[in-house]
């Protein structure tokens, strides 16, 4: 079944779903905890919302989308644009969604325009995160070891 793929910028209204998106990245590690379910709850909204605040207050000018998939959410997409780089703030699907092509596009989109435009795409990925593997496949390379993270680039092709 093809996917109807689209964005919409992130309100208020999607708060609930983003926090969603945020435990659903955090499922494994909540597991190890062996918290209670609503130690885990308050632990994750205090995070999503941490993060969220952060987000708003650094990259001010940031792209922050709703991935939807056949009009329902279905992740996020939160994108940095600046005249030396395009930062990948963060992509994100719930389990559902994952492995069915839809980062693979939203990543070739941002990296289709950061060659048209001749703009390093960066993102940043922790060590233990098996999406890494995805970022190597695509061409992204390590540029940095950022203690739990790395920091990863795309070049352009300059041709």
């Amino acid at each position: 079944m093809k996917h109807v793929l689209s964005l919409t910028p992130v309100s208020d209204v999607h708060m609930p779903f983003l926090l969603q998106v945020y435990a659903s990245m955090r499922e494994e590690e909540m597991r190890l905890t062996g918290w209670h379910e609503r130690q885990v709850a308050d632990f994750l909204n205090m995070q999503f919302n941490l993060q969220h605040q952060h987000y708003v207050k650094y990259y001010p000018n940031a792209q922050m989308d709703v991935i939807l998939v056949n009009g329902q959410p279905a992740g996020r997409l939160y994108v940095e644009r600046t005249s030396k780089e395009i930062r990948i703030m963060d992509i994100c699907l719930l389990p559902d969604f994952r492995g069915r092509g839809i980062g693979y596009h939203y990543m070739r989109q941002l990296m289709d325009e950061g060659q048209e435009k001749s703009l390093i795409v960066s993102l940043h990925v922790e060590k233990n995160n098996p999406s890494k593997r995805f970022y190597d496949r695509l061409g992204f390379t390590i540029a940095e070891d950022r203690d739990v993270y790395w920091f990863m680039e795309w070049q352009p092709i300059h041709l």
